[in-house]
């Protein structure tokens, strides 16, 4: 086994034992509402932290280009109600349209 695999067998040992901590030492416990909360907000942030990284970021570099005002579109859709994938549609539009008018 190369030197490499066993790194990954490590770094995957590790990750699953840290998953299963939570609920092994919490399994039983109630959280009080502050964590509860916390916890509550971890998988939106993680999602917005996506996004943003998918839409400025470029090789080491910011990169603001025609996503981000398709980004944009798709929020100002969601925020007036309309479903996901009409506002990925939305956004998909949008910066097909600013690529075509920029080249």
């Amino acid at each position: 086994m190369s030197d490499a695999w066993i790194v990954v067998a490590v770094v995957g040992t590790f990750t699953l034992v840290f998953k299963a901590a939570g609920p092994v030492f919490l399994g039983r416990r109630q959280l009080s509402a502050r964590a509860q909360s916390v916890v509550d907000l971890i998988a939106p942030v993680m999602l917005v932290a996506l996004v943003v990284t998918q839409t400025v970021g470029g090789n080491e570099e910011i990169s603001v280009d025609a996503r981000v005002p398709g980004v944009a579109a798709a929020g100002v859709a969601i925020w007036r109600g309309a479903p996901l994938v009409v506002a990925m549609a939305i956004a998909a539009t949008v910066t097909a349209l600013l690529r075509l008018v920029a080249q």
